[in-house]
């Protein structure tokens, strides 16, 4: 658990280590296929209340730093009939509330400042996929998940299909399924990686648009669905409609639509979406233009990782840039990459990654990468270097022993990798330096026909490499 706390602490600004609690309707005592799930579930439910719930509680207390990072107290219950949810709750003492459905539960949590939140939606009705029929918009549900390591709920379609073992996406427990209804709610992601790794890259993160990193400022801007998901890099949307924000509700029949995003990488595409109609799409560079003049800001990623072998590969070093500035460090830090154990399977022991520390010219890096499970689930960890430089400044890793180096102009071509030992061996990707042109995109458009009393609007964002991120919508009421 210390761990999870540090890991959280390294690249995010609040979180909720958040264990199971309970599971009303928990099904299969009669059938054997399903023992170990009910063992594996039961006995982390005892283990909670035998004292690991006080111990969870006081370490969240511990972590928690006003104007720093900001830990809450939160816990999962399962149910079939409604879909799993999770509590978030603003008290740094709230108690475990027993239920004996998700709705008692929530009618238990009535008047108390906490968050019951749906969880990996997208799978069937009935099967701890979600049911629209019990939601109830309001302070006590103002969002909803959307993404984790489990997949993606937008749709029936599209990236990040649900392969768990608890089975496949389908349509009536979607986020468009939802907002087809009339229901209104925020969007997020969580990561739900149970190796003990929250903010885990590429499986699932909310973003918040709050005044400051308080108690107070995160909760309001929750409470008022002024959230966002992503993917795993910090991609940054700014969508405005007329003077709403993401998660307003307006009126209007001209609606004037401004939007700014910084991606973390080349931006493959920005749908700006409307009562599940993408009403216009603005595509990125296929690849990135070479930018004018010789001072150019660009984003650089560097992977670790690769190899063949089980043990982790422990990297020490720095990564230094001989002209310019380093603007910022974006860690792209993962756990373990399985979802939850299996029977059989050990649980792998998770090290936290850490950027030691940042100046403007260097960033000492102290990281655990293991080898990729399979050819498509990354393993590796890595950073984005945000830089200000001269085409002919060069970018250095100093890695175990091991230097290597390109120069800006050289990355602005193209990748270049190296082995450390050879090849089979754990390796560096400097990846392709990506300027300005392809991860900044301002668009301004205006819709005047309103199709409904209340139309929605949100804005989905790709980037080439698969990494992804959604506002909450607006939705505007015709006049």
């Amino acid at each position: 658990m210390r761990s999870a706390f540090e890991a959280a602490k390294g690249q995010l600004d609040f979180v909720s280590v958040t264990p199971h609690a309970m599971w009303p309707d928990i099904p299969g005592a009669d059938d054997p296929r399903l023992k170990w799930v009910i063992d594996y579930h039961t006995g982390a439910f005892k283990r909670l209340r035998e004292g690991g719930y006080e111990k969870y509680v006081a370490m969240t207390n511990e972590y928690n730093k006003e104007g720093e990072f900001l830990a809450f107290v939160g816990y999962e219950a399962h149910s079939m009939e409604h879909g799993d949810h999770v509590a978030l709750n603003y008290d740094l003492d709230a108690p475990l509330v027993e239920c004996t459905s998700i709705e008692d539960w929530k009618q238990k949590a009535r008047g108390h400042k906490v968050f019951i939140t749906p969880h990996h939606m997208g799978y069937q009705t009935g099967y701890r996929g979600y049911n629209w029929n019990f939601f109830t918009e309001g302070d006590q549900t103002p969002f909803v998940e959307m993404y984790s390591r489990h997949g993606l709920a937008e749709s029936d379609q599209g990236d990040y299909n649900y392969l768990h073992d608890m089975g496949p996406r389908q349509w009536e427990g979607t986020i468009q399924c939802g907002l087809e209804q009339g229901k209104k709610f925020g969007i997020m992601g969580s990561t739900d990686q149970h190796a003990g790794y929250p903010g885990s890259y590429g499986d699932g993160r909310i973003g918040v648009l709050a005044e400051s990193l308080t108690r107070d400022k995160i909760w309001d801007a929750m409470k008022n669905r002024h959230v966002c998901c992503a993917t795993g890099d910090k991609i940054n949307i700014d969508f405005r409609l007329n003077d709403a924000f993401p998660g307003d509700v307006v009126r209007g029949n001209s609606r004037r639509i401004y939007l700014n995003v910084e991606g973390g990488s080349c931006i493959d595409y920005i749908d700006i979406v409307k009562n599940r109609k993408c009403i216009a799409r603005l595509s990125g560079p296929l690849l990135p233009e070479m930018p004018e003049g010789d001072m150019v800001r660009c984003k650089v990623k560097i992977d670790f990782g690769w190899n063949r072998e089980e043990q982790y590969v422990h990297w020490q070093g720095k990564l230094s840039i001989s002209k310019g500035t380093i603007n910022a460090v974006e860690p792209c830090f993962r756990g373990a990459a399985f979802t939850s154990p299996q029977p059989g399977e050990p649980e792998f022991e998770t090290k936290v990654n850490r950027i030691v520390s940042v100046t403007d010219k260097d960033t000492e890096l102290d990281m655990y990468s293991s080898k990729n499970p399979n050819t498509t689930t990354p393993a590796m960890q890595a950073v984005i270097l945000d830089v200000t430089m001269p085409k002919d400044g060069m970018i250095t890793a100093e890695f175990n022993g091991k230097k290597f180096e390109h120069s800006l102009g050289e990355l602005l071509e193209g990748s270049r990798s190296h082995f450390m030992i050879g090849w089979l061996s754990e390796a560096i990707l400097f990846n392709r330096a990506m300027p300005e042109s392809c991860f900044m995109v301002e668009h301004y458009m205006e819709d005047t026909e309103p199709e409904r009393d209340t139309d929605y609007y949100y804005i989905r964002v790709r980037q080439r490499d698969q990494q992804w991120a959604w506002s909450s919508p607006i939705w505007v009421e015709r006049t």
